[in-house]
């Protein structure tokens, strides 16, 4: 007997949502394999987030299928879906502004039910910088800390597959580099990531694959090199970020 293939960790099949008249998602499929990191690319409107939200169930698909670890999540709740393993961070923060850092953290792992959480909250914050700031309410934070903290309430609860929305927008480069680094530590560690991001460089150096969509439908899939040379891209997106700052706003 052959060795038995393990399933992608996340299926998209024929994924489609529509608002009133307006198509977000058009059949739009993928898949992502375990321990990789893909990037999802595309111009303002193209769909992106909207496929976050479906992935997390804060929307249901109108058609398709989502699979996670070869199971059906799409008609499950938020939080079913979060307790099978799934973490995500937000374009706009997400966090509890009036509570101490501290408490944003408890939150989290209340959330999943996690017990002992404290040790592996500390030595995040001390990665992250933010030791210092436990006790300050999370508003007081920076943006570009407000997001390391976001990212951090994903790290103590340590999810299987973590889905990223914009990790590196509007923070200082030494923040946008330690986000960097703690995402390539990430896959190191066998950890599967599906990332939005408009920085180039950092998603041509990451990822093991990258989706583009444009209009709500896929238009390209493949690895850096290739999508970097296809001209549906470049039309779309890549032509225009590399003339440029090397940030294609999505």
């Amino acid at each position: 007997m052959g060795k038995e293939v393990a399933p992608p960790k996340l299926a998209i099949a024929g994924l489609s949502k529509w608002f009133g008249g307006l198509r977000a998602v058009g059949a739009c499929s993928f898949e992502i394999a375990p321990g990789t990191v893909v990037g999802l690319i595309g111009p303002n409107g193209s769909g992106k987030s909207t496929l976050f939200d479906l992935v997390t169930g804060l929307l249901r698909p109108d058609e398709g299928a989502i699979l996670y670890d070869g199971k059906r999540i799409d008609g499950l709740a938020t939080h079913e879906i979060a307790r099978r393993g799934v973490g995500r961070t937000f374009q706009s923060v997400k966090i509890f502004r009036d509570l101490p850092v501290r408490e944003n953290l408890a939150i989290a792992a209340m959330g999943r039910g996690l017990r002992g959480w404290e040790p592996r909250a500390g030595e995040w914050l001390a990665r992250m910088g933010l030791t210092r700031l436990v006790d300050a309410p999370a508003g007081t934070l920076s943006i570009g800390q407000q997001r390391l903290l976001e990212l951090t309430m994903n790290l103590v609860i340590d999810p299987e597959f973590l889905l990223l929305d914009e990790p590196l927008a509007g923070v200082h480069p030494v923040i946008r580099r330690q986000i960097a680094d703690t995402l390539s530590d990430l896959r190191a560690r066998g950890r599967t990531l599906l990332i939005i991001e408009h920085h180039m460089p950092f998603v041509m150096g990451l990822c093991d694959k990258i989706v583009v969509m444009d209009h709500g439908e896929k238009i390209a899939e493949g690895p850096p090199e290739a999508i970097r040379a296809d001209p549906r891209v470049i039309a779309a997106l890549l032509g225009r970020a590399e003339r440029g700052s090397g940030d294609a706003r999505a």
